[in-house]
């Protein structure tokens, strides 16, 4: 008998918001394919019936054969897709090195659109589809310490409206996911980065400042399951808005229209830098 359930490929499952969001989806009744680098982390949700595929989102190779695996196990037939997966690097924007910048847009952009690349034209031959990405509040304003991160994100926001605009006419919705400060460990993953800048002799007490902020507004910040049940409302509404703001901050981004841009950079500065 073939399965009724609603197929959804999430990316960056092993941890944090992806692995939440599988459990979730899980929960509602979803037939979960969950992808990530660390097979080894997605045990749990193995052992709740989804289906745990290698990928690193930065290789063409690893997304062409995860892609072909879905499809094949699907009959073509996925419902969804969350792109999810990605990281961020920190540093002055004079003095990261465009290497690790590159290697950041290769997942957070590049890997993205790549993998949504091969799996369109099976939603386009249906006539429907569902494409979630998972941006940030960093894609609509920039911070110190993270311009390069915050233009990752800025890039997500442009392709998926362009991707909005031009697959409407074949059915496929995509909408962005934009969480504020969430509690997934994202501050520590960034640690490394960080302590680089801090080190500098010129720009190093900025990013100490930039560390010490981000530890106390992350402390604070939202669980991953408020993003999870985001993303659940913008693959199971029937006319899902194009953006779901959620967590802590993300207000922000809706006070920034009414604001004159030289207060809002004294805020900021005055927010992340105390200066």
């Amino acid at each position: 008998m073939a399965d009724s359930r609603r197929t959804v490929l999430i990316t960056g499952a092993s941890s944090g918001i992806g692995s939440v969001t599988a459990h979730l989806l899980l929960d509602q009744g979803w037939n979960v394919f969950a992808a990530a680098r660390r097979q080894g982390a997605m045990d749990s949700l193995q052992s709740r019936g989804a289906v745990v595929l290698p990928l690193d989102v930065a290789d063409a190779e690893s997304r062409e054969q995860l892609a072909a695996d879905v499809l094949e196990r699907t009959g073509g037939q996925l419902d969804a897709l969350v792109n999810n997966a990605g990281y961020g690097e920190v540093g002055p924007m004079e003095t990261m090195a465009l290497d690790r910048a590159r290697s950041m847009f290769e997942v957070n952009v590049f890997g993205l659109m790549g993998l949504t690349q091969l799996l369109l034209p099976a939603m386009r031959d249906r006539r429907r589809g569902r494409v979630v990405n998972v941006s940030s509040i960093a894609g609509r304003f920039a911070t110190p310490g993270a311009g390069w991160y915050c233009a990752s994100k800025h890039a997500v926001e442009a392709i998926s409206d362009a991707m909005r605009l031009e697959l409407h006419q074949f059915g496929i919705q995509v909408v962005i996911v934009e969480p504020g400060l969430i509690r997934t460990g994202f501050e520590q993953a960034s640690a490394e980065s960080m302590d680089q800048g801090g080190k500098d002799p010129i720009w190093g007490e900025m990013m100490r400042r930039v560390a010490a902020g981000w530890t106390e507004s992350f402390r604070k910040g939202s669980d991953p399951q408020l993003v999870a049940r985001t993303i659940a409302t913008a693959l199971e509404t029937n006319q899902p808005k194009s953006r779901y703001l959620c967590g802590s901050e993300s207000e922000a981004v809706l006070l920034q229209p009414f604001v004159p841009a030289g207060l809002w950079d004294v805020l900021v500065r005055r927010r992340l830098l105390g200066s």
